[in-house]
């Protein structure tokens, strides 16, 4: 059948089961909104305020789903809005398709109005990026985005769709979408090394990383980890890949993990790192990483071995497909001894927050969430001191309950983020942690959650201050707070009411828990301000590119 290639836009989101998109309209994507308009009764489009909660929103819907999620943008600024939502799911491996409208293809390369060579400005942030120059190659293109996308590693690719395109007319011809290639293990020979090394290990540790997630994998994660009796300790983008509750599971990994799982890291025998990579954030100093212990990296992109941190061993594919190989012919091992040791570290150093008079801590906050909302309730946040004491005390009980921007760190990306995970599980409850420095980069999305009645809790935990970077002031700038100190006068209880959306303020911790309660029973979007201290600081932390010796416990 002949259609506009707008009409094919649609017809391909459909076909790849692409139910829900977010994004914004204008001049050079007026005839893919158009058909968005006839094509409403199949494909719901969230409007948000700003390109990039578009994106950041689309980025929570995959993180939430697994699914790819979808941005519809403009051109010029439309696009150039979104680079940092893409560039977000790029170091997190998120699915992500971006279609950007452009200029006519006659006016390609003229500096024309709203003309922008988005394609080139987002190749390093992308799996691929395409321009479409025939109507005929939109369909093949879209398709192709979408495989992309969703194959070995994951992550976002962008396809720029000229206006005069979107008019055109072609065959469409609908397909079955194309099933993600198996990635076959690419070098099976090293399970049995793999194992070997296992059998060896009185004191193994795993390191577990966002790819456990991305696999689908946690099920077998979990009885790979019964199986070697290994304890477990997680990466940022980890969590909740093994509920927290599990006996084997010591918490997070990195600047700001554990005392624990610092000490782990330096006094075990063996680390087997499972989709994960090694960051920085992990690993401060990559020279003294684990480096009295054997390493096993378990990978599905073949660029990250070694990449970082050297490994004794690697074993190349899907991680899920690896776990299993491993489980097979392996005895039950057992480690009591080592377990204890660890659970004797979580004792000793514990970290002792520091709190201005009258102040309750952020642990208050985040002990009264895991007693109010429920397992596969999801909780988002922004980055900042408060995403570290979500990683720190939340207790993510099952996959994709826990989305945070890892690798890139976006400030501003809760918001979008919430708006996604909600259209994404509209029967959960999502919760967004975030400061008062990372709300007002995106607190305009406040009239998206008001739009579409979206109950999404806003806790802004507001000490007055950009509280990671002036604690860094303090440890390393002689408590020189430059440009710290915002000294801003907004009122969110206020600022959320003008939007049309509820509010609450708490400011002693016996309001914390009936607050929130408050909060989550309203069933409808609704921001709670926790006025904090500005002296609170995010412990233990390990300075960048140390190691555990120079722990941080108090300040």
């Amino acid at each position: 059948m002949q259609l506009t290639g707008a009409d094919i836009i649609c017809e391909c989101l459909i076909e790849q089961g692409v139910d829900t998109v977010f994004g914004y309209p204008g001049g050079a994507a007026l005839n893919t909104y158009d058909a968005l308009y006839k094509y409403s009764d199949k494909i719901k489009h969230i409007l948000t305020a700003h390109e990039q909660g578009a994106s950041h929103a689309a980025d929570g819907y995959a993180r939430a789903t697994g699914k790819t999620g979808v941005v519809i943008t403009t051109s010029g600024p439309g696009a150039t809005n979104i680079v940092t939502g893409i560039a977000t799911a790029n170091i997190d491996s998120i699915p992500l398709v971006a279609i950007t409208g452009n200029v006519t293809t006659d006016q390609l390369g003229r500096d024309s109005f709203q003309e922008v060579d988005i394609v080139d400005i987002v190749k390093p942030i992308t799996k691929a990026s395409f321009l479409v120059e025939k109507v005929e190659d939109l369909a093949p293109t879209l398709r192709k985005a979408f495989a992309i996308a969703q194959e070995g590693r994951k992550g976002p690719v962008l396809v720029d769709v000229p206006k005069d395109i979107t008019a055109n007319k072609a065959e469409f011809t609908p397909i079955e979408p194309t099933k993600p290639k198996i990635i076959k293990i690419k070098n099976p020979e090293s399970i049995a090394d793999v194992q070997e090394l296992i059998k060896n290990s009185a004191q193994p540790l795993i390191y577990a990383g966002g790819g456990i997630i991305s696999a689908n994998a946690s099920e077998e994660f979990i009885k790979f980890a019964e199986l070697i009796d290994a304890p477990v300790c997680c990466s940022l983008m980890g969590l909740g890949c093994m509920p927290a509750s599990h006996p084997l599971n010591m918490g997070n990994i990195g600047m700001h993990g554990g005392y624990e799982t610092g000490m782990a890291t330096s006094k075990c025998d063996l680390i087997i790192a499972v989709g994960a990579r090694f960051s920085d954030r992990v690993a401060g100093d990559r020279e003294k990483f684990g480096y009295q212990a054997k390493i096993v990296q378990i990978e599905i992109d073949e660029k990250e071995i070694n990449k970082n941190v050297k490994v004794d061993k690697y074993v190349l594919g899907d991680v899920k497909d690896i776990l299993t190989a491993l489980t097979i012919g392996i005895d039950k091992q057992e480690h009591k001894e080592w377990i204890e040791i660890i659970n004797n570290w979580k004792t000793q150093n514990a970290a002792k927050p520091t709190l201005g008079d009258g102040f309750f801590s952020a642990q208050d906050v985040f002990e009264a969430l895991n007693e109010i909302k429920a397992d596969t309730d999801i909780m988002v946040t922004d980055v900042g001191q408060h995403q570290m004491w979500a990683a720190q005390y939340n207790k993510a009980e099952v996959p994709r309950t826990f989305i945070s921007s890892g690798g890139m760190g976006t400030m501003g990306f809760g918001m979008g983020a919430s708006i996604g995970s909600q259209m994404a599980h509209p029967d959960k409850r999502i919760v967004l942690i975030t400061g008062d420095g990372s709300f007002h980069m995106n607190l305009n999305e406040l009239v998206t959650l008001k739009s579409y009645n979206l109950p999404v809790v806003v806790v802004v935990m507001n000490n007055s201050v950009l509280g990671m970077v002036r604690q860094w002031q303090k440890l390393f700038y002689d408590n020189r707070f430059s440009q710290t100190d915002p000294h801003r006068a907004t009122d969110f209880v206020a600022l959320a009411n003008a939007f049309g959306v509820d509010s609450m303020r708490i400011t002693s911790e016996d309001e914390v828990k009936p607050t929130l309660e408050k909060a989550f029973a309203l069933n409808k979007p609704v921001v709670v301000e926790c006025v904090i201290s500005p002296d609170e600081n995010v412990l233990p932390m390990i300075p960048p590119g140390k190691t555990v010796d120079d722990i941080i416990t108090s300040m």
